[in-house]
């Protein structure tokens, strides 16, 4: 492939005779090549369905509604898409990089509605960022989004694309020549997100059964969902999102961590830490 080419998702990554296997190959090459190979992050169809063109990456009026941070030296590449000119939240943003054992890690992906309302779960009270409230939290303006069906980290209802994205995933790490790519969730219910996508664990399965035993009648978790907090309904061990509310509130004694999963391309792990859950 010359450097004016992008190729077809199912080539590999070949620039100048080169074979492109990190992010941090990707991120030195020049800037309209290294945003060729990362526009294959993009989903079409949702580019479309909000007016982007998916050639200009502009909206009617030009405005370039698609922003790759990628800087030279940088194992990492930050893709973010805005439904319009300066809308405060993305549309969609992922996040990838190297690990140091060259795999692809999904650092972070979000899908925001744009028309749906927003809940200021990202600040606090004082406008200090929350870190999706592993750092501070806004208990106010969670117990809002709760309310309206949210799940812990959300500032709007998404989109439902996590089964759209994974085979945009998957095309791309396949053209870097990896066969999985690992993810790392940030919540409870983005773990069964992820199982359900077919996503296996690198570490953290144990942890996910106990969880979910748990929570089941006359476990740990199920006794502590006492009504003591709004996050800690008794009926909220029934559903994904109630225990994720649950967990983030501090439910384990622990902060969430210790989970790492990973996806091989076009195989389904068929792992299942909750059965027949409702989200």
């Amino acid at each position: 492939m010359s450097t004016g080419q992008v190729p077809s998702p199912c080539d590999r990554f070949v620039v100048d005779g080169v074979r492109i296997y990190s992010i941090r190959q990707t991120n030195e090459l020049p800037v309209p090549v290294k945003e060729g190979l990362y526009r294959h992050l993009l989903p079409t169809s949702v580019l479309e369905d909000y007016g982007i063109d998916p050639d200009t990456l502009c909206d009617a009026q030009g405005n370039r509604l698609v922003t790759f941070t990628c800087p030279e030296g940088s194992h990492v590449v930050e893709i973010d898409v805005r439904s319009q000119a300066s809308f405060p939240d993305p549309l969609l943003y992922v996040e990838l990089g190297d690990t140091r054992l060259n795999q692809i890690e999904v650092i972070l992906f979000a899908v925001n509605d744009p028309s749906a309302e927003r809940f200021e779960t990202d600040r606090d009270w004082r406008g200090e960022r929350t870190k999706f409230g592993t750092f501070r939290r806004n208990i106010p303006e969670e117990i809002k989004a709760m309310e309206a069906g949210l799940a812990p980290g959300q500032v709007r209802k998404g989109l439902r694309m996590s089964r759209t994205l994974v085979p945009i995933f998957e095309d791309f790490v396949r053209c870097m020549g990896h066969d999985y790519y690992l993810m790392e969730p940030l919540a409870y219910h983005n773990a069964i997100l992820f199982e359900r996508v077919g996503c296996n664990y690198v570490q953290g399965l144990r942890k996910m059964q106990w969880i979910h035993l748990a929570f089941q009648p006359g476990g740990l978790l199920y006794e502590r969902m006492d009504g003591s907090t709004p996050f800690r309904d008794p009926d909220g061990w029934r559903t994904v999102r109630g225990r994720s509310w649950a967990i983030h509130d501090g439910i384990l004694g622990e902060p969430w961590h210790g989970i790492k999963m990973y996806k091989r391309v076009s195989l389904q792990a068929g792992v299942d830490t909750f059965p027949d859950g409702v989200y």
